[in-house]
């Protein structure tokens, strides 16, 4: 419990500098000055994060580290997108004449954390329980669930394995294992994490009728299910927010049969018609049928230039994208598409061409030369965005949009756009 002088100076200095506080320090007796420096830098956090529980009046914010590895608001709603028809796939199923007794429909957070995946999953359920290891932070939990409104939450401190080995059966099973060692450093690998999802996969299956984990964005899908088994998984969501992508969600089940994957990046949805076995691992495999990439001709400013989103870039389902929304790639690693019309519902973003010029000078000074400002993005180019930048003598921002680019037949472009 903070005293009410601390709460005064929280609410008093909530938008300063938190190393300028540190550093002039507080003589107002009665503040415990580390404990509001943690809880105005959580909420500093939270109003762009997490801005539902930034705006809620009494929220307690845990240490930098949590707040860092925690879900944003985004991402976790969109968890929930995920969680709802599936819950209420049991719901129905729980109505049918032959299970007259089915439970309530239950969440199990094994790895709760901060709990903020946790507060927009456990509405859709009759009970939710939050599992964390460490007190403090059931602490937390316990005071900040009642103010978001989590009105069904019980909290338990205890391993994620102990309190497994209790479950007698859960509608969904959740887990974001931890993605540090022992020594503080990034781990990415499932079997890496804490806990390891590897070794408890059977047991998750068997006690939960889905099984939902939140794994690191590092981690290629395609290895991600064949380390948890094909047999098991159901779906796979690339989640981006911000334009960069955050996570993959994992749904697994012993029920049903199939794979969906599905792109999502900050609203934008992409799903592949159909995914195959997944066969051997490739970074750059793309999903649906292989097939060449035929000549585009010559581009001009009667085309539109097409760069999908992180999730798609993440994914790989680049052919997909081009029989879906009948475009065609530049290259087979420019990762960039053409079409001879534009395309509002694309996944990603849309420009005019303008122009496109070959990285001779003469040329370049032709095509640039009422140009003092421009967006530069490199796909597949010899050059970064910096040297670039210093080569072409452009101040960063304006209007125009340059793409630096490799064809299909090797030859470097520049090509000008507009949105």
């Amino acid at each position: 419990m903070l005293s009410e002088a601390t709460l005064r100076f929280i609410a008093t200095h909530r938008e300063d500098d938190v190393r300028q506080l540190a550093l002039r320090g507080c003589r107002e007796e009665g503040v415990d000055l580390p404990a509001a420096l943690q809880q105005i830098a959580g909420w500093q956090v939270a109003r762009h994060k997490l801005p539902t529980w930034a705006a809620t009046e009494g929220v307690l914010y845990p240490p930098h580290l949590s707040l860092e590895q925690c879900s944003s608001e985004p991402a976790a709603r969109y968890k929930a997108a995920v969680a709802a028809p599936l819950v209420k796939d049991v719901a129905i199923l729980s109505q049918h004449p032959q299970h007259p007794q089915q439970p309530p429909t239950t969440l199990i957070d094994l790895t709760g954390g901060l709990g903020v995946d946790f507060c927009f999953l456990a509405p859709l359920f009759q009970q939710a329980i939050y599992v964390e290891r460490q007190e403090a932070l059931c602490q937390l939990a316990r005071h900040n669930f009642p103010l978001l409104g989590v009105t069904n939450a019980q909290s338990i401190c205890a391993t994620c394995e102990e309190y497994l080995r209790q479950i007698h059966h859960a509608t969904m099973l959740f887990a974001d294992p931890a993605r540090r060692d022992d020594h503080g450093g990034r781990t990415y690998g499932i079997a890496d994490c804490t806990p390891d999802i590897l070794t408890l996969r059977d047991e998750l299956l068997l006690k939960a009728d889905y099984v939902m984990l939140k794994l690191s964005p590092m981690l290629d899908w395609r290895k991600a299910v064949q380390d948890l088994g094909e047999q098991w998984v159901r779906q796979v969501h690339v989640v981006s927010v911000g334009g960069e992508c955050k996570e993959l969600l994992i749904v697994l089940s012993r029920q049903g049969a199939g794979l969906r994957l599905v792109c999502w990046n900050d609203g934008q949805l992409f799903s592949p018609e159909a995914i195959g076995p997944i066969g051997p691992i490739s970074p750059i495999r793309p999903i649906g049928p292989i097939r060449p990439i035929g000549p585009i001709g010559p581009i001009s400013p009667t085309h539109y230039l097409f760069e999908p989103n992180a999730s798609i870039m993440k994914a790989g389902c680049f052919e997909a994208v081009e029989a879906q929304f009948g475009v065609s790639q530049l290259a087979q690693n420019s990762h960039l598409f053409l079409s001879e019309k534009p395309i509002e519902d694309f996944p990603g973003r849309g420009f005019r061409i303008v122009a496109v010029t070959s990285m001779n000078k003469k040329e370049l000074k032709e095509a640039l030369r009422d140009i003092r400002q421009a967006n530069i993005t490199v796909r597949n180019f010899p050059l970064s965005v910096a040297e670039l930048r210093k080569r072409l003598k452009l101040k960063e921002g304006g209007s125009n949009y340059l793409f630096a680019t490799t064809l299909a037949s090797g030859d470097h472009v520049l090509i000008v756009c507009q949105r």
